[in-house]
């Protein structure tokens, strides 16, 4: 499956994307705005493991995003069981040389279009850390509305922020 951007696409991993994506997500401005499962360092063994764990993925929900041969980035939805079997949640990242160029708000109106048309969702749900006001602009400017904040509720290099929640809706 691929969904066509401006001027990138959004398509399944493959094994020769390990390079690549090792070299665009070993970056520490990067890991600092995400969850810690995100390694920092991240090297080519961490890149790899990545690609085989969504090799063959159905449904289809986590997506390398592309430019020519270069992965630049990653989107994905974490799809979430019980009451919240139709809300899944949105992470992403893009390499820094790409930040501001209104590449991550087409890839996040582009996942979220297919959630809602072949996942069955009806809402899909962002969390943002606090110090990355950037990420909050990203949700902003593809739909995304501000829903709240919980306060101190994160651990992240070892200070506590607070996290904001977002979400769009198919209607």
């Amino acid at each position: 499956m691929q969904l066509q951007g401006p001027n990138f696409i959004l398509r399944n991993w493959q094994l020769t994307d390990a390079p690549s994506l090792q070299r665009n997500a070993d970056n520490k401005k990067i890991s600092d705005n995400l969850l810690d499962r995100f390694p920092s360092p991240y090297t080519l063994a961490a890149a790899e493991g990545w690609v085989q764990m969504w090799l063959g993925q159905e449904p289809m929900v986590n997506f390398a995003i592309v430019q020519g041969d270069e992965v630049i980035g990653g989107i994905g939805l974490e799809l979430r069981q019980d009451v919240y079997r139709k809300t899944p949640l949105l992470g992403y990242w893009l390499a820094e040389q790409y930040w501001g160029k209104g590449i991550m708000p087409q890839a996040v109106k582009l996942i979220v279009q297919h959630a809602f048309d072949n996942l069955g969702a009806m809402a899909v749900v962002a969390y943002a850390l606090s110090k990355n006001p950037a990420s909050m602009r990203v949700l902003e400017k593809a739909g995304f509305k501000a829903c709240g904040i919980i306060p101190k509720s994160v651990v992240k290099n070892n200070e506590v922020w607070d996290e904001h929640i977002f979400a769009v809706h198919k209607d």
